[in-house]
Parts: structure tokens; C-alpha cells; sequence
């Protein structure tokens, strides 16, 4: 958990250079470059000697992998996400965008699943010398799947109707600062509160579970597993929706319903059994979902076309910072200070209560509007 802030700290920069270049040349070109730096840095991870036999380097390397991680993270997001409602017809925006969305539940189920059959095939002791490798080194299969796929998408329509009328803007950024600065913060908060709570279900629950709880490991992470499919699902089903009730509607519910749910979880996972555990994760992450579906559509449609990329982009790195960042190392904060798991679930209920209120501040009327402009 500790290295995980590395990362994040990165985000913005690489939203801030991913967002300069989708801006001027093209939303493609950032899939494939953020793809190279993000997958390439995670194969590298595998292949990196441990302490024993190059010393010091061995950690700084592995910062240094984390940060090109975060470099990646912060530009590939918003790539994906434009590609995929700018291809979209304008009442099925919000469905075509929660695809992308996707992409972070579906990785944390295969990530459980491997951790499952290995944990399951190796011993501890195997599993620390070589296993943990494993997952590091098989990304090269989904790299190399991630580069042929987006070698077949066409280039936005959008970006080539602008580059065809030579409207892509000189200056994006200073553009972006100048005249869209509000809209930037506004994404930030409104992607704080799902990021927190996200996080917590991707790098804590199974720890949590496990070593404060006590729970059988292949337990928490099938639960784990549920959570994930949950969250897909209600992803895709949370997209559609907002085509119909609306983006702002949609995402009010969703963190009303985060609030609602945010003691309630901590409750049911303390008494340790499996069935109430379950129950907490598994509602946790279809209440994700909900929040997480509309994002892509939401801020596509609040940005001119012309700084988009870098809008979105910068709004939902310094979101992941605010809210992602740093939650398991607040969790674990909380928990040494209090020992009342219940304090985690007032922390998100906090931090999703503010994303509440950056939504309702989300402009009227940008729903459908010509992506165009």
C-alpha cells in the first residue's frame, strides 16, 4: 500500500502531457503510447531481481516502474474514454462510455482469479520466492491483446472533424486553465468519493479480511471475485441508464446510495462471517458501478472539444488523487488510531457526500450535446 501514492502522484502530469498530445494529435496515438508505458513498466515489474541480488536498486527501480505506471494511468484513461463516446450515437453515450470503465473491475477480478490458483497451487514460501512473478509476467498476453485491438480503432470522428477544419487548439492547456478551470475541479471532486471507496475494495478488503479478520484467504478473495463482477455489471447497466434518466441523476442516486451504504458495510464485514461479509463487498461494488458507468459521458459532454482530452483527463487524476491515493493508507490509519472499523465507513461516507455535492453542481443541459463543438 505504500507504493501506491507513487503513482498517483504521477497521474496529473501524465493527464497534463496525454492531454496536450490527444489534443493536438489525436486520441489514438495516447491509447497506444499509454499502453506501451503502463504495460511495458508491469512486465518489467516481474523481471526485477529482488534485494538480495542488486541491493538498493532493487526498491528504487521499482519506484521508479510505479511512477511510469502513474505517467501511463493519468493519459490512458482519458484516451479510452473519448475514443468511446465519441464514436457513440448520442443517445447511447452513456453506455458506449462505461466499457472503458470496465477495464479497472474486470482487471481486479483477473487479478483475484490468479491470486486464487496460486495461492491454491503454490506454497507460501513458493509463492515469495517466484509466484509472485506469475501475474507481472503474464501481462505481456493482455499487452499484446490491448496493442492489436487498438490498432484496429479508427481515429475520433470528432478529432478528425476538427483537424479537417482546423480547430484543434495551439495551446490546449492554456485554454483549458483559462476559460475551464471550474469544470476541472468539479470532475475532481465528482470522481473523489467512488475512487476512495474503489480503492478500498481493490487493495484492502482482501487484507483486511484476511489478516485483521482472521478469514480463510481463498474465501475473501472469491468474495473478492463477486465484488468485481458485481461492479462490471452494474457499470454496463449504470451507463444505460443515464442515457434514459440522465448522467447528473444518475450519479446522485449512485452517491446517495454510497452514503447510505458506507457504515452499514463496515458493520456487516466485522462480524467476519462469510455470508454478511459477502453481502457487504458484493452491494459495495454494484453501488461502484453505479457512480462509475456515467463517468466517461459526463465528462465528454462538459468539455468543448478542443481541450476535452486534457479536461477530462486532468479532472480524473487529481480525483484519483484525492480519493484513491491514499485511502487504504487512511483506512489502515484509522483503524491504528480508533480501532473502530466504523470510522472507515464515516470516511467515505465524508469524502462521497462531496462528491454528492460536485454533482449537483454539474451543469444543466450539456446531455446530447454536438461533441462536435
Amino acid at each position: 500500500m505504500v507504493l501506491v501514492p507513487h503513482s498517483h502522484y504521477q497521474c496529473p502530469l501524465g493527464a497534463i502531457i496525454a492531454g496536450h498530445l490527444g489534443d493536438r494529435l489525436g486520441r489514438k496515438p495516447v491509447l497506444v503510447i499509454t499502453l506501451v508505458g503502463m504495460g511495458g513498466a508491469t512486465f518489467l515489474m516481474g523481471l526485477l531481481p529482488n534485494y538480495a541480488a542488486i541491493g538498493i536498486a532493487a526498491p528504487i527501480i521499482l519506484v521508479l516502474l510505479r511512477i511510469l505506471q502513474g505517467l501511463s494511468a493519468g493519459g490512458e484513461w482519458g484516451g479510452a474514454a473519448l475514443i468511446a463516446v465519441e464514436h457513440a450515437p448520442v443517445l447511447k453515450r452513456g453506455y458506449f462510455g462505461a466499457y472503458p470503465q470496465v477495464g479497472v473491475p474486470a482487471g481486479m477480478a483477473l487479478a483475484t482469479v490468479f491470486m486464487l490458483v496460486i495461492s491454491t497451487a503454490l506454497t507460501p514460501e513458493q509463492f515469495e520466492s517466484f509466484g509472485w512473478r506469475i501475474p507481472f509476467l503474464s501481462s505481456i498476453i493482455l499487452i499484446a491483446l490491448g496493442f492489436w485491438i487498438r490498432s484496429l480503432v479508427e481515429e475520433s470522428p470528432v478529432f478528425e472533424e476538427m483537424t479537417e477544419m482546423k480547430k484543434t487548439a495551439s495551446a490546449p492547456l492554456g485554454s483549458l486553465f483559462k476559460n475551464h478551470a471550474g469544470l476541472v475541479v468539479l470532475c475532481a471532486l465528482i470522481f473523489a468519493g467512488v475512487n476512495a471507496a474503489g480503492y478500498l475494495a481493490i487493495a484492502y478488503f482482501a487484507s483486511y479480511g484476511t489478516n485483521v479478520l482472521g478469514m480463510d484467504r481463498p474465501i475473501v478473495l472469491a468474495l473478492t471475485l463477486m465484488t468485481a463482477i458485481a461492479w462490471i455489471i452494474s457499470t454496463l447497466v449504470s451507463g444505460k441508464v443515464s442515457d434514459v434518466i440522465g448522467r447528473k441523476q444518475t450519479f446522485i442516486i449512485g452517491y446517495i446510495l454510497m452514503m447510505v451504504w458506507a457504515i452499514p458495510t463496515w458493520i456487516l464485514i466485522d462480524t467476519a462471517n462469510v455470508m454478511l461479509f459477502g453481502m457487504a463487498v458484493i452491494i459495495l461494488g454494484a453501488l461502484l458501478g453505479v457512480t462509475y458507468g456515467p463517468q466517461p459521458a459526463l465528462y465528454a459532454e462538459m468539455f468543448p472539444a478542443q481541450v476535452r482530452l486534457s479536461g477530462l483527463s486532468i479532472g480524473y487524476a487529481l480525483g484519483s488523487i484525492i480519493g484513491g491515493a491514499f485511502a487504504p493508507m487512511i483506512a489502515a490509519m484509522i483503524l491504528e488510531e480508533t480501532g473502530n472499523s466504523i470510522y472507515i465507513g464515516v470516511y467515505i461516507l465524508v469524502i462521497s457526500s462531496i462528491s454528492l455535492i460536485g454533482a449537483l453542481f454539474v451543469p444543466k443541459g450539456i446531455q446530447g450535446r454536438d461533441l462536435s463543438t
